[in-house]
């Protein structure tokens, strides 16, 4: 007899059927609980880049192949549903279960050459929000230190001069290493030091780092395809920031540069860097709402209710390798209706 094992009960026993039984009711819980146990809950996902391969220095960017198990796994377990559509039915009661709607940031060129024909092949819908600055050629400060670190020659590389020390560069670990600690030591510096600090390296170990971003025409190509453009401010800064007339000019001016491109309205906005009171306030939300959006996304996590503020609606980070790990963070996600 094992101690613990359940008698008299329809309940699965854990114990008797091992790992793999856990590892089943795992995913059906994770499954279930972001479903909201008939209670109307919206889960966004959210996403940057879809690799054409795997990239040591891009670990935390799903490519090809595992992109194409999570959206398997997202069309046979939920109700993937156009953001528009979602966030109506949510406001309205109709709501099917399992409802959740995929998104992507700043506008990568993979957006639409590796993520649609996945998305397109299991019909599911998604929204991609565009940081205007970068389309035709350019590339975002976080690429340029990517690009530059894994482009630098020789085995150790000298930022002494600009106040980041001396690196040895032994392997591909070291690179990513260096990668993570120069984007979070100059993620919430000035925007105009974040640059200047960018372009320096990139001119000392990549001058000619192609540009990852969507064209201009390949946006009008999303769009006439039927993917939901939306706003994502001209350059990026961290709102909090940047002086308010600024911000603002960065949220109208985006709208008008992707409502120009693509021929239509944009109804929904996402925050850069997109956590509430650090990098953006409600002062930033009036701003978004003033420039005639409908709905704003910030990458807290969480599920939306239909008591969640229109402005400030979750997102969840599905970068797991595996449907139990998947399933595991959305059980713990869904705890928190905002």
């Amino acid at each position: 007899m094992h101690v613990g094992t359940p008698t008299g009960t329809n309940a699965p026993s854990l114990v008797r059927h091992g790992p793999l039984a856990l590892r089943r009711l795992l995913i059906a819980a994770g499954a279930r609980c972001a479903v909201g146990f008939g209670a109307p809950r919206l889960s966004v996902l959210i996403f940057h880049r879809v690799l054409a391969k795997p990239d040591s220095l891009l670990a935390s960017e799903p490519d090809a192949k595992r992109f194409a198990q999570i959206i398997d796994w997202i069309a046979t377990r939920f109700t993937p549903l156009p953001l528009a559509e979602a966030l109506e039915r949510l406001q309205t009661g109709t709501l099917p279960d399992g409802a959740v709607c995929l998104t992507f940031d700043d506008g990568y060129e993979d957006n639409l050459t590796v993520a649609a024909p996945i998305c397109r092949h299991r019909n599911v819908p998604f929204t991609v929000f565009i940081a205007s600055a970068y389309l035709d050629g350019g590339i975002m400060w976080n690429d340029l230190v990517i690009e530059s670190i894994r482009r630098a020659q020789g085995d150790v590389i000298d930022l002494t001069d600009l106040g980041y020390g001396r690196h040895p560069l032994p392997d591909t670990q070291a690179r990513a290493s260096l990668v993570d600690s120069l984007l979070r030591s100059w993620k919430y510096l000035p925007f105009d030091r974040r640059e200047q600090l960018a372009h320096e390296l990139a001119a000392r170990c990549a001058p000619k780092v192609p540009s990852p971003m969507l064209s201009r025409n390949q946006v009008r190509k999303l769009a006439s395809a039927g993917v939901e453009i939306g706003g994502h401010t001209v350059t990026h800064p961290i709102l909090t920031l940047t002086e308010k007339s600024a911000a603002m000019r960065e949220i109208a001016q985006n709208k008008a540069d992707l409502e120009g491109l693509i021929g239509h309205s944009l109804r929904f906005f996402a925050y850069p860097n997109g956590s509430p009171d650090k990098d953006f306030t409600e002062s930033h939300a009036g701003m978004v709402r003033s420039a005639g959006y409908a709905a704003a996304l910030t990458t807290e996590s969480g599920v939306s209710s239909p008591d969640t503020d229109t402005y400030r609606l979750p997102r969840f980070t599905p970068w797991d390798r595996s449907a139990l790990r998947f399933s595991v963070r959305l059980l713990l996600n869904a705890r928190h209706p905002r």
